[in-house]
């Protein structure tokens, strides 16, 4: 048995970080259009103020090691000077001067002085390593996505702060730049005798694991273009992904919490000091707490608060977010707390000072995800449809005139778009819409109407040269899906994603375009795929979901016709499955064993994990004795012999194969 790539995907797609070498004369300048519109913005913002930046440099103890940090392999895994070009210089005509700025503040980095006692390591990964000294020792909250720039983290520390053992770790939500390099600070043997105590929201494991299992192979594909992973980090690259930097490429992990956090209003008492807990969950992540403390008066927002907007809808893919209970959360907090902190902070980017800022930004997060909230249902009551209402809205002053709200990571248009979804699903009403062709049939007959190609692309020509740069993407796309051989059409796509990145605001926006017009000119690069499956992830994969994705693994075409029925048996975990394969679907029932199965099939759950993990196969497991099957045991090998196998690389900008034919 072996599960396919989508298992983990997305986790270790975030690590994904390989050196490609890019043909540097394929990327063009700024056009004329492009350093215009990015000239507008430097109007349209309030430019000198320079606050930020004296928060995100306050409380500096000392600056990252500008060595390499790497795997034990000597692979690399952080580059502490790869986005040193963007420094102090003025932006360039190629990125946006409101993202350029972003990118300058989270490039940032080192280990900071949050307040007495608490402290914070920025920019040695996507995410903030917060390290709380307590009675007796250090408290770890997110220790970020690899273990080798949490351990550098933790080093940094110590070298500044001394000596001082670990006593607990807190996960604050459930995405892997919040937990992957816990063992890089702490060993298991720890945890299981009780001297570290790991603490998380409830819902966190099963959440870490099952939001990037079913559709794990799409989403980690196009996380590649969301963070940039292939793109080159210069003013013609990479700048940022807006909520950090980039994400580090090293080892992910995963250690169970010992301590669930279950409710609002939980109290913990942890190496001498208060944790007041308040449960976010579906706001950012779909298990999320907060924190505040309140003999140090601090909040700890986790990442429902940060300085732009996030995402209620994922580039990538992920199931969309509800704004509404966002900004109910934040509201809560500043019913609960704001009276009484004194300080904010969270883990990405760097914290606000004083109570009246702190509240003040709380309720600006507040505000901006209400605003999307109210507004998209407003309009949508009107009849507008969702591409309608993300070009009909204007945001208030107050919010469009605030860094902090500005759509670094997640941007006001996709926002809108998945709120629109989130209460109406994607079908508009109009019947127009109700049943297109797909999208490669439709471009054929669109560049037949337009007399070929060569007369769409000539024209497509002109609205570049006027700098309609979103009108030429879409209009020439139709001669990239009708003939996916058609250079020349590619190169103009390509060439209008890279003027279109160039003004992007969000570092996604700017990614997802760069790395589209990457593929356009160079085809996908033959690279190996990530890693997809650790040891830690799979031992956190139930047997319910990992049946339920051989279920989405199924090979319809292979299976039409057949019926099988399987009983498994786990006598290690006291698990038994029942699995059915009937009308080319596989149901899976949890405690129930069939009667007449083809074949009863026991195995350890730990077996099973070997197999997946190819440590074995599973003839060896079979010839040890550690499989044992009563009845057909051909069924078992025929049932995964029906399952498909996904390709990582699969085109995005470009028809897939099944699309072609």
């Amino acid at each position: 048995m072996k599960l396919s790539k989508g298992v983990w995907a997305l986790v270790m797609a975030l690590a994904f970080q390989p050196e490609v070498a890019l043909s540097q004369q394929q990327r063009a300048g700024a056009t004329e259009a492009t350093k215009a519109a990015n000239a507008a913005v430097l109007n349209l913002l309030p430019f000198n103020d320079r606050q930020a930046f004296e928060d995100a440099r306050r409380g500096l103890i000392a600056p990252l090691p500008q060595e390499m940090v790497n795997t034990a392999e000597g692979k690399p895994v952080w580059n502490p000077k790869k986005f040193s070009f963007l420094d102090e210089a003025p932006a360039p005509d190629t990125v946006n001067p409101s993202l350029w700025r972003q990118s300058q503040l989270v490039q940032i980095g080192g280990l900071f002085e949050v307040t007495d006692g608490i402290y914070q390591v920025r920019n040695l990964d996507l995410a903030n390593m917060t390290i709380i000294e307590g009675e007796t020792g250090i408290t770890i909250v997110d220790p970020l996505i690899s273990a080798e720039t949490a351990k550098a983290a933790l080093d940094l520390y110590t070298a500044n702060r001394g000596q001082k053992p670990i006593v607990a770790v807190i996960y604050t939500h459930s995405h892997v730049d919040h937990f992957g390099g816990v063992r890089g600070v702490v060993d298991q043997a720890d945890v299981d005798s009780g001297k570290v105590r790991v603490y998380a929201p409830i819902g966190f494991m099963d959440h870490a694991i099952s939001e990037n299992v079913l559709a794990g192979n799409a989403m980690a594909r196009r996380a590649t273009y969301q963070f940039g992973n292939l793109l080159p980090a210069d003013p013609q690259g990479q700048v940022s992904a807006g909520l950090g930097t980039t994400t580090s490429s090293g080892t992910v992990t995963l250690i169970a919490p010992t301590d669930t956090i279950s409710q609002t209003g939980q109290t913990e008492i942890i190496d001498g000091l208060t944790y007041e807990f308040m449960l976010a969950n579906g706001s950012e992540a779909p298990s999320e707490f907060i924190f505040y403390m309140p003999q140090k008066k601090v909040l700890n927002a986790a990442e429902i608060a940060a300085h732009m907007l996030h995402n209620t809808y994922t580039l990538r893919g992920a199931r969309i977010r509800d704004p509404l209970a966002w900004s109910k959360y934040l509201n809560e907090a500043v019913a609960r707390w704001g009276g009484d902190m004194e300080l904010l902070y969270g883990q990405h980017q760097w914290p606000v000072w004083g109570k009246e800022r702190a509240v003040a930004h709380l309720k600006l997060q507040r505000d901006m995800y209400r605003f999307i909230n109210d507004e998209t249902l407003r309009l949508a009551n009107k009849g507008y449809n969702k591409e309608e209402i993300a070009e009909m809205v204007k945001l208030p002053e107050a919010i469009e005139q605030n860094f902090s709200a500005r759509g670094y990571y997640g941007s006001y248009s996709h926002n809108i778009k998945g709120t629109y979804a989130f209460y109406l699903g994607w079908f508009d009403g109009n019947p127009a819409t109700l049943n297109p062709l797909p999208r490669r049939e439709a471009a054929k007959r669109y560049v037949e109407m337009f007399g070929g190609a060569d007369a769409l692309l000539a024209k497509a020509r002109e609205y570049y040269e006027a700098g309609d740069y979103r009108w030429v993407a879409e209009v020439a796309d139709h001669v990239v899906y009708a003939d996916p051989g058609n250079q020349a059409a590619k190169n103009l796509v390509a060439d209008a994603f890279e003027q279109l990145g160039y003004q992007a605001e969000a570092g996604t926006w700017r990614n997802f375009y760069l790395a589209g017009a990457q593929e356009l000119r160079n085809g996908v690069m033959a690279l190996p795929a990530p890693q997809t499956l650790t040891s830690d992830a799979l031992k956190a994969t139930s047997l319910e979901l990992f049946f339920d994705f051989l279920g989405v693994r199924l090979d319809r075409a292979k299976v039409e016709g057949k019926s099988l029925t399987l009983n498994f048996n786990f006598p290690d975990v006291g698990e038994t499955f029942a699995l059915e394969l009937s009308n080319s679907v596989l149901n899976n029932t949890r405690n129930v064993q069939l009667p007449n199965a083809d074949a009863t099939i026991t195995l350890d759950r730990k077996t099973l994990d070997a197999i997946t993990l190819k440590q074995k196969t599973m003839a060896e497991a079979i010839g040890a004795g550690e499989i044992k099957i009563v009845g057909d045991g051909t069924k078992l090998g025929e049932l995964f012999g029906d399952l498909d196998a996904f390709d990582f690389w699969f085109n995005i900008v470009t028809p897939n194969d099944a699309a072609m034919k």
